[in-house]
């Protein structure tokens, strides 16, 4: 009898245990009553609206796109990520994630920022940034589109001969640090040359200030060129796998060049990679090489920083993992593209990135440099680089200063 009611004060107390979790539960769930009142009052339901109907400009500066682009994102994005309603609460539609996700990536600012604005929890938030930065890399990423044939490589060459002035030019290089919250026991690995934690986007930009190849992730200790030489489009170009046109004749010039990729200091000198002539005793000849290829490499300083000031995550430290933080990356990236080409007018107004008043030799600065939190390039290196890239370059400065050149280079050379 003992034992019988000794069961049955045990079964008692564990059906109270189980009452009390249960109770537990619902006090977790249900007591933040404001995020219940998301569909009554959270930003999306309220702000977003009104500024859709009454004020398109600061719609478009809110998410960085007008209406009418955010409904066509909505519609690529939504298959990848909508969700279904359950019985212990109603999902938080498509549309509304991305919404939040873009905010996010405009403005850079804290998930308990947003969980206030939107009245989502920040848990939730937490998970909701990285699946929409998968699901927009995943169906706009074959918007950063590497050229797959001769044809397309040379399309890309002739528009910076048109606009830039630079012949046989396969794009613009840079590399610049993202900021970290570096990874658990990862100690030094990704502390950069300026003392934080970052890691690496490497990109090759086209003469419209689009992106047509980015790798990202290599940690901040990495230099660009240490970079390059891990990312798989040198091993493509390497590997005889891109499809590069043949080296190619230029008028004046006694020996074909090859096609090449400009860059700064802090890549290696290569038969396909120029970069400046270093020294501050130069030839004028040499002034004027640097000068005609800073105007072509000009694109790719430009893009990012635009990126930059359009996607204001990328001034703040991204704290999340390192693969979060790349998936956030590739969609910005994505976006950049997207926005360039469906509404370029709105997201690069004319002002927006730096030009030349060649008449008077005056460098205007793009609007993007008023932006006080830019992205920090990769360190410089010493590079001597072989004696036939050398020889390239020398053919360019020769070019240059010949038969290719231009008529107001006399009077801009000094504004590289």
């Amino acid at each position: 009898m003992a034992s019988d009611d000794q069961v049955i004060l045990a079964l008692g107390f564990a059906a109270i245990c189980d009452i009390e979790i249960m109770k537990a539960k619902k006090r977790k769930i249900w007591q933040r009553k404001w995020l219940q009142r998301r569909t009554q009052l959270g930003c999306y339901e309220n702000l977003m609206k009104e500024l859709a109907l009454e004020d398109s400009e600061s719609y478009r500066r809110f998410l960085r796109m007008d209406v009418s682009t955010f409904e066509e994102l909505v519609a690529l994005v939504s298959p990848s990520i909508e969700r279904n309603n359950t019985s212990m609460r109603e999902a938080i539609p498509a549309a509304e994630r991305i919404a939040l996700t873009l905010r996010y990536l405009a403005t850079g600012e804290t998930q308990s920022s947003l969980s206030y604005q939107f009245r989502i929890a920040q848990n939730n938030i937490s998970g909701i940034i990285p699946a929409v930065c998968s699901a927009i890399y995943h169906h706009l990423g074959s918007e950063i589109q590497v050229p797959e044939s001769e044809n397309e490589w040379k399309m890309v060459a002739e528009e910076f001969w048109a606009k830039w002035n630079f012949p046989l030019c396969l794009g613009a290089m840079d590399g610049k640090h993202i900021r970290i919250k570096p990874p658990p026991h990862s100690g030094a690995t990704y502390r950069n040359y300026k003392g934080f934690f970052s890691i690496v986007l490497l990109a090759v930009v086209d003469a419209n200030l689009k992106f047509l190849y980015v790798d990202v992730g290599t940690n901040g200790r990495v230099s660009d060129g240490g970079v390059w030489g891990k990312s798989k489009l040198r091993q493509a170009i390497t590997n005889g796998d891109m499809n590069i046109p043949e080296a190619a004749a230029l008028p004046g010039l006694a020996s074909n060049l090859p096609f090449v990729i400009v860059a700064d200091d802090a890549f290696p000198l290569m038969p396909n990679i120029m970069k400046p002539y270093p020294g501050s005793n130069l030839s004028k000849e040499c002034l004027i090489f640097n000068y005609r290829l800073s105007r072509a490499r000009r694109v790719s300083e430009n893009a990012f920083g635009i990126l930059a000031a359009r996607f204001r995550v990328f001034g703040t430290t991204i704290l999340t993992s390192v693969p979060n933080t790349k998936l956030i990356v590739l969609a910005a990236c994505s976006l950049h593209n997207f926005l360039t080409n469906r509404s370029k007018n709105t997201y690069i107004p004319e002002d927006s990135a730096d030009r030349e008043d060649i008449l008077n030799g005056v460098l205007i600065e793009g609007n993007w440099r008023q932006n006080t939190n830019q992205l920090i390039s990769c360190q410089r290196i010493s590079s001597r680089g072989s004696n036939y890239a050398k020889d390239v370059r020398d053919r360019f400065c020769n070019f240059f200063n010949a038969e290719g050149a231009v008529p107001w280079q006399d009077n801009n050379y000094t504004l590289h």
